[in-house]
């Protein structure tokens, strides 16, 4: 099993979850993260660090997010590793409760 990040982190991009994860698996694109499946260990360490509730289990993961752990496999296949925690992105309050944020996803 693993976890995966969904549309709530897009754009707001915190990486408190980064900081925690014994395992590298969290991998950096431009207004996103993504976990890759294989390096996952389920630990349940980044799901509670993270402020704006994206990371779900896998078991736990709502039917109209599914998608996300294909693209979860999928970009961290081609981003780089991040393993420290960095700065939000300065408009990511701003982006906290808008709905339908997978548009603006930059791969």
């Amino acid at each position: 099993m693993t976890y995966v990040v969904t549309e709530n982190c897009i754009k707001c991009k915190y990486t408190d979850c980064v900081e925690v994860c014994p395992v590298d698996c969290f991998h950096e694109g431009p207004n996103f993260l993504a976990i890759d499946p294989e390096e996952c260990i389920d630990c349940t360490l980044c799901e509670p660090e993270c402020p704006v509730e994206a990371i779900y289990s896998e078991d736990d993961l709502p039917d109209e997010l599914v998608h996300f752990l294909e693209l979860n496999e999928r970009l961290a296949a081609k981003w780089p590793v991040i393993t420290a925690q960095k700065e939000a992105p300065p408009d990511a309050k701003e982006w906290e409760d808008v709905p339908n944020k997978l548009q603006y996803l930059e791969e």
